[in-house]
């Protein structure tokens, strides 16, 4: 593995751990961003739930409007800001599924209000009226009373395999500090970049 993607990721890893002492609401927080086969662009928030070497996970519903996007534009990026530390972290890369047995190892993490919710929720389909999700999600509450809940099958995971990572420092008088660790060919490169 290339020495520059190691400084990268390590980087990335002591900022997120700094970041993860801190008291903020939802510091895992990342804007996904995403676009169909025509190039139509969707941002949201979405939650990390891991990195490595591999890259940075998260999960969704295939069934969603990132998950048909993923599936026509297998590209994302990613973009974490912290303001609390003045810092953030835009990566961009391609898109993978993690396997099945690491889908099925999270699910089993998740509290059972949440599974029930992901089988409730028919995520980005129009919706009538709220009372509809909520019977929804009582009569899967009842159906699921005795015992584990298995993972539906749209419910899965995502890896951003990064080929970019840019880190963004806030400086006074607006002279920030931006570095990017970029995959050229085989390797990767770090720049220093003008804010």
């Amino acid at each position: 593995m290339s020495s520059v993607y190691v400084e990268a990721l390590n980087r990335f890893a002591e900022w997120y751990e700094r970041v993860m002492k801190l008291d903020v609401p939802e510091p895992t927080a990342v804007i996904l961003a995403t676009s169909d086969g025509e190039g139509r662009p969707s941002a949201r928030t979405v939650l990390l739930k891991s990195f490595d070497e591999r890259g940075f996970v998260f999960f969704s519903n295939s069934q969603s409007i990132k998950g048909r996007q993923l599936e026509e534009n297998p590209r994302a990026a990613l973009c974490f800001y912290w303001p609390e530390l003045r810092r953030q972290v835009h990566i961009e890369g391609s898109v993978e599924q993690i396997s099945e047995n690491q889908i099925d190892s999270y699910w089993r993490t998740r509290d059972r209000f949440s599974q029930i919710g992901a089988w409730a929720s028919e995520q980005s389909a129009p919706l009538e009226r709220r009372e509809i999700l909520e019977a929804r999600f009582r009569e899967r509450e009842g159906k699921f009373s005795g015992g584990d809940i298995p993972r539906p099958e749209h419910w899965v995971g995502y890896r951003v395999v990064p080929d970019m990572i840019e880190f963004w420092s806030g400086r006074e008088h607006r002279l920030h500090e931006r570095v990017r660790y970029r995959l050229e060919g085989e390797e990767w490169e770090k720049t220093l970049l003008n804010p």
